[in-house]
Protein backbone atom coordinates (compact mmCIF):
# COMPACT_ATOMS: atom_id res chain seq x y z
CA UNK A 1 0.00 0.00 0.00
CA UNK A 2 2.79 2.62 1.01
CA UNK A 3 3.78 1.59 -2.64
CA UNK A 4 0.34 2.56 -4.51
CA UNK A 5 0.13 5.43 -2.37
CA UNK A 6 3.49 6.97 -3.47
CA UNK A 7 2.77 5.97 -7.21
CA UNK A 8 -0.54 8.09 -6.75
CA UNK A 9 0.88 10.77 -5.37
CA UNK A 10 3.50 10.91 -7.81
CA UNK A 11 1.15 10.52 -11.09
CA UNK A 12 -1.51 13.28 -9.40
CA UNK A 13 1.89 15.54 -8.68
CA UNK A 14 3.33 14.77 -11.75
CA UNK A 15 -0.10 15.40 -14.15
CA UNK A 16 -1.26 18.59 -12.52
CA UNK A 17 2.21 20.07 -13.55
CA UNK A 18 2.14 19.57 -17.11
CA UNK A 19 1.93 22.35 -19.56
CA UNK A 20 -1.24 20.50 -21.11
CA UNK A 21 -3.26 20.23 -18.28
CA UNK A 22 -2.54 23.79 -17.20
CA UNK A 23 -3.50 25.41 -20.54
CA UNK A 24 -6.21 22.83 -21.28
CA UNK A 25 -8.02 23.88 -17.80
CA UNK A 26 -7.05 27.52 -18.01
CA UNK A 27 -8.54 27.51 -21.74
CA UNK A 28 -12.26 26.01 -20.25
CA UNK A 29 -12.15 28.60 -17.51
CA UNK A 30 -11.72 31.00 -20.24
CA UNK A 31 -14.45 29.91 -22.09
CA UNK A 32 -16.44 29.60 -19.30
CA UNK A 33 -16.12 32.90 -18.33
CA UNK A 34 -16.19 34.72 -21.87
CA UNK A 35 -19.87 32.77 -22.58
CA UNK A 36 -21.70 33.74 -18.78
CA UNK A 37 -20.36 37.31 -19.32
CA UNK A 38 -21.40 37.47 -23.15
CA UNK A 39 -24.72 39.66 -22.40
CA UNK A 40 -22.90 41.97 -19.74
CA UNK A 41 -19.98 42.93 -22.70
CA UNK A 42 -22.65 43.25 -25.48
CA UNK A 43 -24.58 46.16 -22.81
CA UNK A 44 -20.96 47.45 -22.65
CA UNK A 45 -20.15 47.52 -26.20
CA UNK A 46 -23.83 48.95 -26.74
CA UNK A 47 -23.98 51.48 -24.12
CA UNK A 48 -26.65 49.82 -22.30
CA UNK A 49 -26.57 51.00 -18.62
CA UNK A 50 -29.61 49.28 -17.20
CA UNK A 51 -33.21 49.01 -17.89
CA UNK A 52 -34.97 50.93 -21.09
CA UNK A 53 -38.19 52.95 -19.84
CA UNK A 54 -40.39 52.97 -23.02
CA UNK A 55 -42.70 56.15 -22.72
CA UNK A 56 -46.15 55.77 -24.88
CA UNK A 57 -48.18 58.99 -24.97
CA UNK A 58 -52.03 58.56 -25.10
CA UNK A 59 -54.11 60.81 -26.85
CA UNK A 60 -57.80 60.88 -25.58
CA UNK A 61 -60.62 63.16 -24.59
CA UNK A 62 -62.15 62.92 -21.07
CA UNK A 63 -64.29 60.04 -20.11
CA UNK A 64 -62.93 57.84 -22.64
CA UNK A 65 -63.15 53.95 -20.32
CA UNK A 66 -60.49 52.15 -23.09
CA UNK A 67 -57.75 55.04 -22.36
CA UNK A 68 -58.40 55.47 -18.61
CA UNK A 69 -57.84 51.68 -18.47
CA UNK A 70 -54.77 51.51 -20.66
CA UNK A 71 -53.04 54.56 -18.79
CA UNK A 72 -53.34 52.44 -15.14
CA UNK A 73 -52.76 48.72 -17.15
CA UNK A 74 -49.76 46.90 -15.43
CA UNK A 75 -48.63 43.77 -17.06
CA UNK A 76 -48.80 40.63 -14.28
CA UNK A 77 -45.51 40.83 -12.45
CA UNK A 78 -43.74 38.04 -11.20
CA UNK A 79 -41.66 38.00 -8.40
CA UNK A 80 -38.14 37.94 -10.87
CA UNK A 81 -39.64 40.58 -12.17
CA UNK A 82 -40.05 42.56 -9.54
CA UNK A 83 -36.30 42.20 -7.94
CA UNK A 84 -34.97 42.67 -11.57
CA UNK A 85 -33.79 46.36 -12.05
CA UNK A 86 -32.66 45.78 -15.65
CA UNK A 87 -36.06 45.24 -17.13
CA UNK A 88 -37.34 47.23 -19.90
CA UNK A 89 -40.69 48.67 -19.03
CA UNK A 90 -43.32 50.62 -20.76
CA UNK A 91 -45.58 53.46 -18.96
CA UNK A 92 -48.32 55.26 -20.49
CA UNK A 93 -48.32 59.51 -20.58
CA UNK A 94 -51.72 61.26 -21.09
CA UNK A 95 -51.93 63.87 -23.07
CA UNK A 96 -55.06 66.31 -24.11
CA UNK A 97 -54.54 66.03 -27.82
CA UNK A 98 -51.77 65.94 -30.47
CA UNK A 99 -51.11 69.33 -30.72
CA UNK A 100 -49.73 69.16 -27.11
CA UNK A 101 -46.59 71.18 -27.00
CA UNK A 102 -44.98 68.83 -24.17
CA UNK A 103 -46.21 65.47 -26.56
CA UNK A 104 -44.29 67.32 -29.31
CA UNK A 105 -41.23 68.07 -27.51
CA UNK A 106 -41.06 64.73 -25.56
CA UNK A 107 -40.82 63.24 -29.27
CA UNK A 108 -38.24 65.87 -30.44
CA UNK A 109 -35.81 64.80 -27.06
CA UNK A 110 -36.83 61.50 -28.26
CA UNK A 111 -37.99 60.82 -25.01
CA UNK A 112 -41.23 59.81 -26.12
CA UNK A 113 -41.44 56.53 -28.58
CA UNK A 114 -44.94 57.76 -29.91
CA UNK A 115 -48.39 58.17 -29.19
CA UNK A 116 -51.77 56.22 -29.21
CA UNK A 117 -55.17 57.71 -30.79
CA UNK A 118 -58.38 56.17 -30.46
CA UNK A 119 -60.87 56.54 -33.15
CA UNK A 120 -64.06 58.62 -32.14
CA UNK A 121 -66.12 56.25 -33.62
CA UNK A 122 -65.87 53.13 -31.02
CA UNK A 123 -67.71 50.01 -30.20
CA UNK A 124 -68.44 47.85 -26.95
CA UNK A 125 -64.77 47.02 -26.63
CA UNK A 126 -62.05 48.66 -27.53
CA UNK A 127 -62.46 51.85 -30.41
CA UNK A 128 -59.64 51.21 -33.28
CA UNK A 129 -56.57 52.45 -31.76
CA UNK A 130 -53.09 54.04 -34.31
CA UNK A 131 -50.19 54.14 -33.23
CA UNK A 132 -47.81 57.53 -34.55
CA UNK A 133 -44.28 57.61 -34.54
CA UNK A 134 -41.30 59.49 -36.36
CA UNK A 135 -40.21 56.80 -38.38
CA UNK A 136 -43.91 55.48 -39.05
CA UNK A 137 -42.92 51.42 -37.53
CA UNK A 138 -43.86 50.02 -34.48
CA UNK A 139 -41.37 47.55 -32.94
CA UNK A 140 -41.77 44.51 -32.48
CA UNK A 141 -41.37 43.41 -28.96
CA UNK A 142 -43.79 47.19 -28.29
CA UNK A 143 -46.16 45.91 -31.01
CA UNK A 144 -46.66 42.38 -28.86
CA UNK A 145 -46.99 44.42 -25.65
CA UNK A 146 -49.54 46.89 -26.74
CA UNK A 147 -51.65 43.90 -28.32
CA UNK A 148 -51.58 42.61 -24.96
CA UNK A 149 -52.80 45.43 -23.08
CA UNK A 150 -55.23 46.56 -25.22
CA UNK A 151 -56.58 42.49 -25.13
CA UNK A 152 -57.03 42.40 -21.92
CA UNK A 153 -58.68 45.95 -21.63
CA UNK A 154 -61.02 44.92 -24.17
CA UNK A 155 -62.15 41.86 -22.07
CA UNK A 156 -62.66 44.35 -19.58
CA UNK A 157 -64.32 46.74 -21.32
CA UNK A 158 -66.85 43.93 -22.58
CA UNK A 159 -67.25 42.18 -19.45
CA UNK A 160 -67.90 45.22 -17.31
CA UNK A 161 -67.57 45.07 -13.05
CA UNK A 162 -67.94 41.34 -13.36
CA UNK A 163 -64.15 40.54 -13.54
CA UNK A 164 -61.21 41.80 -11.50
CA UNK A 165 -58.05 42.91 -13.03
CA UNK A 166 -56.66 39.54 -11.58
CA UNK A 167 -59.41 37.55 -13.12
CA UNK A 168 -59.16 38.95 -16.69
CA UNK A 169 -55.32 38.68 -16.34
CA UNK A 170 -55.78 34.94 -15.05
CA UNK A 171 -58.12 34.61 -18.38
CA UNK A 172 -54.79 34.84 -20.64
CA UNK A 173 -52.53 33.26 -18.82
CA UNK A 174 -51.12 30.01 -20.16
CA UNK A 175 -53.22 26.70 -19.31
CA UNK A 176 -50.59 24.01 -18.33
CA UNK A 177 -51.35 20.29 -19.63
CA UNK A 178 -50.24 17.42 -17.78
CA UNK A 179 -49.32 13.76 -19.12
CA UNK A 180 -50.85 10.30 -18.05
CA UNK A 181 -49.31 7.02 -19.30
CA UNK A 182 -51.81 4.25 -19.82
CA UNK A 183 -50.90 1.00 -18.88
CA UNK A 184 -51.16 -2.58 -20.80
CA UNK A 185 -54.28 -3.05 -19.18
CA UNK A 186 -55.70 0.24 -20.89
CA UNK A 187 -56.15 1.91 -17.51
CA UNK A 188 -55.20 4.83 -16.63
CA UNK A 189 -51.13 5.42 -14.98
CA UNK A 190 -49.83 7.90 -12.94
CA UNK A 191 -49.90 10.98 -14.31
CA UNK A 192 -46.99 13.55 -14.54
CA UNK A 193 -45.97 17.45 -14.88
CA UNK A 194 -45.51 18.62 -18.14
CA UNK A 195 -41.87 19.16 -18.16
CA UNK A 196 -39.29 19.05 -15.33
CA UNK A 197 -37.97 22.29 -14.28
CA UNK A 198 -35.62 24.33 -16.22
CA UNK A 199 -32.59 23.96 -14.06
CA UNK A 200 -32.76 20.18 -14.44
CA UNK A 201 -32.42 20.19 -17.49
CA UNK A 202 -29.36 22.44 -17.46
CA UNK A 203 -27.44 20.67 -14.91
CA UNK A 204 -27.97 17.42 -16.83
CA UNK A 205 -26.24 19.01 -20.18
CA UNK A 206 -23.41 20.07 -17.65
CA UNK A 207 -23.24 17.02 -16.09
CA UNK A 208 -23.34 14.86 -19.96
CA UNK A 209 -20.56 16.96 -20.60
CA UNK A 210 -18.04 17.58 -17.38
CA UNK A 211 -17.87 13.61 -17.63
CA UNK A 212 -17.43 12.68 -21.04
CA UNK A 213 -14.23 15.74 -21.33
CA UNK A 214 -13.03 14.34 -17.98
CA UNK A 215 -13.12 10.56 -18.99
CA UNK A 216 -11.79 11.25 -22.09
CA UNK A 217 -8.84 13.43 -20.98
CA UNK A 218 -8.02 11.27 -18.26
CA UNK A 219 -8.05 8.28 -19.68
CA UNK A 220 -5.76 9.43 -23.03
CA UNK A 221 -3.83 10.30 -19.91
CA UNK A 222 -4.06 6.78 -18.54
CA UNK A 223 -3.36 5.39 -21.95
CA UNK A 224 0.02 7.49 -23.05
CA UNK A 225 1.21 7.55 -19.91
CA UNK A 226 1.74 3.74 -19.60
CA UNK A 227 2.70 3.91 -23.91
CA UNK A 228 5.52 6.36 -22.90
CA UNK A 229 6.72 4.38 -19.99
CA UNK A 230 6.76 0.98 -21.83
CA UNK A 231 8.38 2.40 -25.17
CA UNK A 232 10.88 4.56 -22.86
CA UNK A 233 12.17 1.13 -22.07
CA UNK A 234 11.29 2.99 -18.02
CA UNK A 235 8.84 0.24 -17.58
CA UNK A 236 11.63 -2.68 -16.95
CA UNK A 237 12.71 -0.31 -14.15
CA UNK A 238 9.52 0.83 -12.36
CA UNK A 239 8.50 -3.20 -12.12
CA UNK A 240 11.92 -3.92 -10.07
CA UNK A 241 10.16 -1.23 -7.59
CA UNK A 242 6.64 -2.40 -7.94
CA UNK A 243 4.52 -4.82 -9.40
CA UNK A 244 2.51 -4.41 -12.41
CA UNK A 245 -1.06 -4.36 -10.67
CA UNK A 246 0.58 -2.08 -8.44
CA UNK A 247 1.51 0.39 -10.92
CA UNK A 248 -1.87 0.39 -12.91
CA UNK A 249 -4.20 0.97 -10.11
CA UNK A 250 -1.91 3.54 -8.98
CA UNK A 251 -1.91 5.36 -11.92
CA UNK A 252 -6.04 5.40 -12.47
CA UNK A 253 -6.66 6.85 -8.56
CA UNK A 254 -4.19 9.28 -9.26
CA UNK A 255 -5.62 10.88 -12.73
CA UNK A 256 -9.00 10.43 -11.35
CA UNK A 257 -7.78 12.73 -8.39
CA UNK A 258 -6.50 14.88 -11.44
CA UNK A 259 -9.86 14.54 -12.99
CA UNK A 260 -12.17 15.77 -9.94
CA UNK A 261 -9.48 18.35 -9.44
CA UNK A 262 -10.07 20.09 -13.07
CA UNK A 263 -13.77 19.16 -12.50
CA UNK A 264 -13.99 21.37 -9.24
CA UNK A 265 -11.97 23.89 -10.78
CA UNK A 266 -14.34 24.47 -13.75
CA UNK A 267 -17.55 24.16 -11.10
CA UNK A 268 -15.67 26.86 -8.80
CA UNK A 269 -15.05 29.19 -11.94
CA UNK A 270 -18.64 28.88 -12.92
CA UNK A 271 -19.73 29.63 -9.40
CA UNK A 272 -17.50 32.34 -8.97
CA UNK A 273 -18.87 34.16 -12.58
CA UNK A 274 -22.52 33.40 -11.21
CA UNK A 275 -21.64 35.43 -7.81
CA UNK A 276 -20.52 38.72 -9.98
CA UNK A 277 -22.58 41.51 -9.70
CA UNK A 278 -23.59 42.14 -13.15
CA UNK A 279 -24.47 38.02 -13.49
CA UNK A 280 -26.51 38.49 -10.22
CA UNK A 281 -30.00 37.79 -12.20
CA UNK A 282 -28.67 35.64 -14.69
CA UNK A 283 -30.41 32.50 -13.37
CA UNK A 284 -33.78 34.68 -12.79
CA UNK A 285 -33.26 36.08 -16.79
CA UNK A 286 -33.12 32.22 -18.06
CA UNK A 287 -36.29 31.05 -15.15
CA UNK A 288 -33.91 28.83 -13.48
CA UNK A 289 -34.62 28.41 -9.88
CA UNK A 290 -32.03 26.43 -7.44
CA UNK A 291 -34.60 25.41 -4.99
CA UNK A 292 -36.36 23.16 -7.72
CA UNK A 293 -33.13 21.20 -8.36
CA UNK A 294 -33.31 17.34 -7.85
CA UNK A 295 -30.39 17.02 -6.12
CA UNK A 296 -30.28 13.42 -6.68
CA UNK A 297 -29.12 14.26 -9.66
CA UNK A 298 -26.03 15.18 -7.97
CA UNK A 299 -25.77 12.18 -6.00
CA UNK A 300 -26.18 9.94 -8.39
CA UNK A 301 -24.28 11.42 -10.60
CA UNK A 302 -21.32 11.27 -8.58
CA UNK A 303 -21.80 7.99 -7.93
CA UNK A 304 -22.11 6.98 -11.52
CA UNK A 305 -19.13 9.16 -12.56
CA UNK A 306 -16.89 7.24 -10.78
CA UNK A 307 -18.08 4.05 -11.59
CA UNK A 308 -17.82 4.79 -15.10
CA UNK A 309 -14.47 6.59 -14.90
CA UNK A 310 -13.01 3.06 -13.59
CA UNK A 311 -14.77 1.49 -16.40
CA UNK A 312 -13.31 3.33 -18.99
CA UNK A 313 -9.85 3.92 -17.38
CA UNK A 314 -9.16 0.21 -16.73
CA UNK A 315 -9.82 0.06 -20.52
CA UNK A 316 -7.72 2.82 -21.38
CA UNK A 317 -4.68 1.27 -19.00
CA UNK A 318 -5.17 -2.21 -20.61
CA UNK A 319 -4.95 -0.94 -24.57
CA UNK A 320 -1.92 1.71 -23.71
CA UNK A 321 0.07 -1.42 -22.20
CA UNK A 322 0.14 -3.14 -25.60
CA UNK A 323 0.92 -0.92 -27.38
CA UNK A 324 5.07 -0.63 -27.56
CA UNK A 325 5.04 3.33 -29.48
CA UNK A 326 3.36 6.56 -28.52
CA UNK A 327 2.63 6.99 -32.69
CA UNK A 328 0.17 3.79 -32.72
CA UNK A 329 -1.86 4.47 -29.41
CA UNK A 330 -4.47 6.68 -31.18
CA UNK A 331 -5.68 3.63 -33.42
CA UNK A 332 -5.47 1.22 -30.80
CA UNK A 333 -7.88 3.81 -28.76
CA UNK A 334 -10.31 4.00 -31.48
CA UNK A 335 -12.21 1.35 -30.62
CA UNK A 336 -12.82 2.74 -26.98
CA UNK A 337 -13.10 6.34 -28.13
CA UNK A 338 -16.01 4.79 -29.88
CA UNK A 339 -17.09 3.65 -27.07
CA UNK A 340 -17.64 6.91 -24.76
CA UNK A 341 -18.65 8.81 -28.07
CA UNK A 342 -21.35 6.35 -28.34
CA UNK A 343 -22.02 6.50 -24.23
CA UNK A 344 -21.96 10.59 -24.90
CA UNK A 345 -24.27 10.99 -28.10
CA UNK A 346 -26.79 8.49 -26.86
CA UNK A 347 -27.98 10.89 -24.05
CA UNK A 348 -27.20 14.38 -25.57
CA UNK A 349 -29.60 13.96 -28.40
CA UNK A 350 -32.45 12.24 -26.36
CA UNK A 351 -32.03 15.21 -23.54
CA UNK A 352 -35.88 16.34 -24.83
CA UNK A 353 -37.01 12.59 -24.89
CA UNK A 354 -35.66 11.20 -21.67
CA UNK A 355 -38.19 8.07 -21.13
CA UNK A 356 -37.57 6.72 -24.76
CA UNK A 357 -36.52 2.32 -25.50
CA UNK A 358 -33.38 3.55 -26.64
CA UNK A 359 -32.48 5.31 -23.23
CA UNK A 360 -33.85 3.03 -21.17
CA UNK A 361 -32.02 0.10 -22.71
CA UNK A 362 -29.01 2.13 -23.18
CA UNK A 363 -29.52 2.86 -18.54
CA UNK A 364 -28.99 -0.44 -18.43
CA UNK A 365 -25.68 -1.54 -20.57
CA UNK A 366 -23.01 -0.61 -18.74
CA UNK A 367 -20.95 1.35 -21.49
CA UNK A 368 -23.65 3.60 -21.87
CA UNK A 369 -25.16 3.65 -18.35
CA UNK A 370 -23.25 6.25 -16.52
CA UNK A 371 -24.55 9.06 -18.47
CA UNK A 372 -27.87 7.38 -19.86
CA UNK A 373 -28.68 7.17 -15.81
CA UNK A 374 -27.80 10.43 -15.61
CA UNK A 375 -30.28 12.05 -17.66
CA UNK A 376 -33.39 9.46 -16.60
CA UNK A 377 -32.36 10.82 -13.32
CA UNK A 378 -32.43 14.17 -13.99
CA UNK A 379 -35.19 14.67 -16.43
CA UNK A 380 -36.76 11.36 -16.94
CA UNK A 381 -39.21 9.16 -15.15
CA UNK A 382 -36.79 6.11 -13.28
CA UNK A 383 -37.54 3.87 -10.35
CA UNK A 384 -35.43 3.54 -7.72
CA UNK A 385 -34.97 -0.49 -8.63
CA UNK A 386 -33.96 0.23 -11.89
CA UNK A 387 -31.10 3.30 -10.58
CA UNK A 388 -30.05 -0.28 -7.98
CA UNK A 389 -30.22 -2.72 -10.97
CA UNK A 390 -28.10 -0.08 -12.97
CA UNK A 391 -25.45 0.30 -10.95
CA UNK A 392 -24.98 -3.18 -9.57
CA UNK A 393 -24.48 -4.19 -13.20
CA UNK A 394 -22.51 -1.39 -13.86
CA UNK A 395 -20.13 -2.11 -10.46
CA UNK A 396 -20.00 -5.99 -11.23
CA UNK A 397 -18.88 -4.97 -14.82
CA UNK A 398 -16.34 -2.51 -13.37
CA UNK A 399 -14.73 -5.44 -11.18
CA UNK A 400 -14.55 -7.95 -13.60
CA UNK A 401 -13.14 -5.71 -16.76
CA UNK A 402 -10.64 -4.49 -13.92
CA UNK A 403 -9.95 -8.51 -13.10
CA UNK A 404 -9.45 -8.46 -16.78
CA UNK A 405 -7.73 -5.37 -17.72
CA UNK A 406 -4.91 -6.16 -14.86
CA UNK A 407 -4.19 -9.67 -16.80
CA UNK A 408 -3.79 -7.46 -19.96
CA UNK A 409 -1.84 -4.70 -18.36
CA UNK A 410 0.55 -7.56 -16.19
CA UNK A 411 1.08 -9.06 -19.91
CA UNK A 412 1.57 -6.48 -22.24
CA UNK A 413 3.70 -3.87 -20.60
CA UNK A 414 6.62 -6.78 -20.75
CA UNK A 415 5.29 -7.37 -24.70
CA UNK A 416 7.62 -5.55 -26.82
CA UNK A 417 7.85 -4.97 -30.70
CA UNK A 418 4.86 -5.21 -32.82
CA UNK A 419 1.08 -4.88 -31.15
CA UNK A 420 -0.24 -8.39 -30.01
CA UNK A 421 -2.91 -10.07 -31.34
CA UNK A 422 -5.94 -11.31 -29.08
CA UNK A 423 -4.76 -15.08 -29.66
CA UNK A 424 -1.19 -14.03 -28.16
CA UNK A 425 -2.46 -11.72 -25.48
CA UNK A 426 -4.59 -14.96 -24.64
CA UNK A 427 -1.77 -16.99 -24.47
CA UNK A 428 0.37 -14.80 -22.62
CA UNK A 429 -2.36 -14.49 -20.17
CA UNK A 430 -2.72 -17.88 -19.20
CA UNK A 431 0.72 -18.32 -18.29
CA UNK A 432 -0.03 -15.65 -15.64
CA UNK A 433 -1.90 -14.88 -12.54
CA UNK A 434 -3.34 -12.46 -10.59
Amino acid sequence: MNKMGTIISFTFKNKVRTKSFLITTLILILLISIGMNIPYFIKVFQGDDGAKDTQIGVVAEQGNRAAELLLSYAPPATAAADEDEDTDTVAFKAFASADDAALKQGLDDEKIEGYLTFDAKGSEGVPPVTYHSKDGELDKDLKTYLQGALQQINTQLIAGDKLTQEQVAAMFAPVSIGTQQLSTDGKDGAATDESKPVINYVIVYVLLILFFMSITMTGNMIAAEVTSEKSSRIMEILITSASPLTQMFGKVIGIFLVGLMQIAIISASIAINLMLPHNASILTDFDLDLGQLNYGILVYGFILYVLGYFLYALMYAAVGSIVSRTEDLGQALMPVMMCTFVAFYIPLFSISAPDTMLIKVASFVPITSPLSMVLRIGVGEVAFWEIAVSLVILLATTFGLGWLAAKIYRTGVLMYGKRPSIKEIRKAMKAYKI
